[in-house]
């Protein structure tokens, strides 16, 4: 940009006459800013007629130094300049931020009452999406087509076999966990042979199948709901039901099917680990040898919490499976709609499957399995 010194006036009170030539854009606003800024004092006469081009940046420059100095002016602006610099100055107003009137009791109540609103409305079109799933499984179970099995195995291997590692690890921990703190406790009244007794019914009855879930929610949900809500961005899904292809059938059937067989293996490898990790602190620590720590398992875990533990799997692994796919169908927008929705669909499917645990719970005591 280049700039003519300032007149300084004839002492008849006009306002001094600055005139600016060449770019008046951002990557020169700097040198802009100062040289309006050396000006003299009181008001100018903004000559622009050598302007040859400006953007909103100039312009805003422009447009300040003729509100903070009144009485100046421009001249020799073109039309372009002249409609930019009214632009400009239309939009420089002042933002006021209103605080709202209703008490913070009310606003708090109206926000429990949305938050329940879309419970409800997450909740009723959740079970429309499992009835979905359900007779599009059942309409291509009865088709010649026949459920695509090859999916359905690499599914398997995605979320059963590529996860033995981090939860055999958790669930050896956990053994250990569980084995440390009995001992110590039961060690108050001399019953340290007891912690066999802990660590057998509590992994196989509750917590074997639970912590394997609640990691398989953690890495196969989001995985689910980044998967398929991608997809829905990048608008493949349509381009699916374009072709004659059901989303359902291709994307969701195989993952539910997989994640319903899978979970009862993972979770049975979770408790052997368990009791693996607990007799070994038992053997380290109490010295109890490994065969009589095996045999008191066998003597002291009745079969009927490993068929409840067993029977608990598959209803988890199809409410996380259900859940990271509904989740993964409701996004829309922009990819930060991905990330909500993976971290709903993670949230959601922990929180379902600990309902499902609780009411299990009670179910299996009430009819006698104790």
């Amino acid at each position: 940009m280049a700039t003519q010194a300032a007149d300084t006036g004839d002492g008849t009170g006009r306002p001094h006459r600055l005139p600016l030539e060449g770019e008046l854009t951002i990557d020169r606003a700097a040198g802009l800013e100062r040289r309006l800024a050396e000006a003299p004092a009181g008001p100018l006469s903004l000559d622009l007629a050598g302007v040859t081009r400006i953007d909103t940046v100039g312009a805003w420059l422009v447009h300040r130094l003729l509100r903070d100095r009144p009485g100046s002016r421009v001249e020799g602006a073109s039309a372009g300049v002249t409609r930019l610099l009214a632009e400009v100055a239309a939009a420089d107003r002042p933002c006021s931020i209103r605080p709202d009137p209703r008490p913070a009791w009310l606003r708090e109540i109206e926000k429990a009452g949305e938050a329940v609103i879309g419970a409800v409305n997450t909740m009723g079109a959740g079970l429309g999406f499992v009835g979905t799933m359900l007779l599009v499984t059942l309409r291509t179970a009865l088709s010649g087509r026949g459920i695509r099995w090859h999916a359905v195995s690499q599914q398997m291997e995605a979320t059963g076999i590529n996860a033995l590692g981090i939860v055999g690890l958790m669930s050896f921990l956990i053994g250990i966990v569980i084995a440390q703190q009995g001992a110590v406790q039961l060690e108050q009244f001399g019953a340290q042979v007891f912690t066999i007794n802990l660590i057998g019914r509590a992994t196989f009855r509750e917590l074997g199948i639970l912590l394997t879930a609640i990691m398989v929610a953690g890495r196969s949900a989001s995985a689910f709901a980044a998967q398929i809500g991608t997809m829905k961005l990048n608008e493949e899904i349509d381009a699916m039901r374009t072709i004659g292809l059901d989303p359902v059938e291709v994307l969701v059937v195989p993952r539910v099917i997989a994640l319903t067989v899978i979970l009862p293996l993972l979770g049975f490898y979770a408790s052997i680990l368990a009791v693996i990790g607990g007799g070994l602190l038992c053997w380290t620590s109490l010295d109890i040898p490994p065969a009589t720590y095996v045999q008191r398992i066998r003597e002291v875990v009745p079969m009927s919490d490993f068929w409840i533990g067993m029977a608990k799997a598959p209803f988890f692994g199809a409410v996380i499976a259900l859940t990271g796919c509904f989740q993964g169908m409701q996004v829309a927008g922009t990819a930060e709609s991905v990330g909500a929705r993976t971290t709903i669909a993670v949230v959601q499917s922990i929180f379902l499957v600990i309902v499902l645990d609780a009411f299990f719970a009670v179910f299996f005591t009430a009819i006698g399995f104790v």
